[in-house]
């Protein structure tokens, strides 16, 4: 079966504070839903082509429905209403191949 993701590319971030509070709700719902963090906020970059080198969060799930589960489960969608207006955020869940 193949595994699903969630990407998360963060453009801009004016509420550094606020994401830590999205963050603290967010960790425990993502891995009461089976996922595991793959790259860190912050992390390393070397980037080609267009040069942005806006924050990544990679997360791997044992299949994609397990991905959008965790998304639509109750203590994730607690977490988003924590996400401040103030992040500006490009997230997908997207398939894996086997």
């Amino acid at each position: 079966m193949a595994k699903g993701y969630w990407v998360s590319v963060y453009p801009a971030i004016s509420d550094l504070e606020r994401l830590t509070a999205y963050n603290e709700l967010a960790g425990p719902a993502v891995q009461a839903g089976g996922g595991r963090v793959l790259s860190l906020l912050g992390g390393r970059v070397v980037a080609h082509e267009a040069g942005i080198t806006q924050r990544v969060v990679l997360i791997e799930f044992d299949s994609f429905e397990q991905a959008v589960a965790a998304y639509e489960s109750e203590a994730y969608q607690k977490a988003l209403v924590a996400l401040p207006d103030g992040v500006e955020r490009d997230f997908r869940i997207i398939d894996g191949i086997d």
